[in-house]
């Protein structure tokens, strides 16, 4: 079976890619490349999927982007 998760992909201050997968609880990795990043994540989406007792209840809907005065 195939399923599709959807990736956030942020560049840290030190330049490492960092992804995180919003439907897994906890499910994050970083890699200094893009490519390496996506190996990683699908790795990490496997792993959390095994220690998962049920299917994700989160269902992604987007990003927003908002603006704060500090």
């Amino acid at each position: 079976m195939t399923r599709a998760f959807n990736v956030i992909i942020e560049k840290d201050k030190d330049g490492y890619f960092v992804a995180t997968v919003p439907s897994l609880r906890g499910c994050h990795t970083q890699a200094k490349t893009q490519d390496e990043l996506m190996i990683r994540t699908q790795e990490a989406i496997e792993l959390c999927l095994e220690v998962e007792d049920e299917a994700p209840e989160n269902e992604f809907i987007g990003i927003q982007r908002l603006a704060v005065n500090i």
